[in-house]
């Protein structure tokens, strides 16, 4: 199935200049959004993987599905102040900014086998945070694995050296 197909382009959303790639279009595609999840799950089904961590917030929307999918429990990372058990947190640099990521002390455990599940890679700020705030809990970050990677920004160069997985480039 062609899922780059299935993803609408909005062009000039947020801002002038930028092309928007709305994976609702997938989502409600059940077919394409069952091959999306299905591909996924092929990926890591070989790798012991003991959780899916999930970025919010449409990394709550795949990861659930694959962690479904491999029989394995979902982990959700959040932003601040929404979990409400002592949190672990990892603050990193936006282009523009800066911001926050947090996860439950007590969601990963040393020697845990993770991949992280999110819909898009671009600059890999967002994931490449939520690695270190995994790994500085004693997990070990398997894989990551998205719906689409934008070339041009180059976060696949920012993680190299984890196994990165993409269904759709652009």
């Amino acid at each position: 199935m062609d899922l780059k197909s299935k993803i609408r382009e909005i062009e000039d959303f947020p801002i002038e200049g930028v092309s928007f790639k709305d994976i609702t279009t997938l989502t409600k595609d059940r077919d394409a959004f069952q091959e999306s999840i299905n591909l996924i799950v092929d990926d890591l089904k070989d790798k012991d993987i003991d959780y899916i961590v999930g970025p919010e917030a449409r990394g709550f929307l795949f990861g659930a599905a694959v962690a479904y999918g491999l029989g394995v429990g979902f982990i959700p990372i959040r932003k601040p102040g929404k979990l409400p058990a002592p949190t672990a947190s990892f603050e990193y640099k936006l282009e523009y900014g800066k911001n926050t990521l947090e996860i439950h002390k007590d969601a990963i455990s040393k020697g845990d086998r993770v991949a992280i599940v999110d819909d898009l890679l671009a600059t890999a700020g967002t994931v490449a945070a939520a690695a270190l705030l995994i790994e500085s809990l004693g997990g070990q970050v398997v894989a990551l694995e998205f719906i689409i990677e934008l070339e041009e920004l180059g976060g696949r160069d920012r993680l190299k050296d984890y196994h990165v997985n993409t269904l759709v480039k652009y």
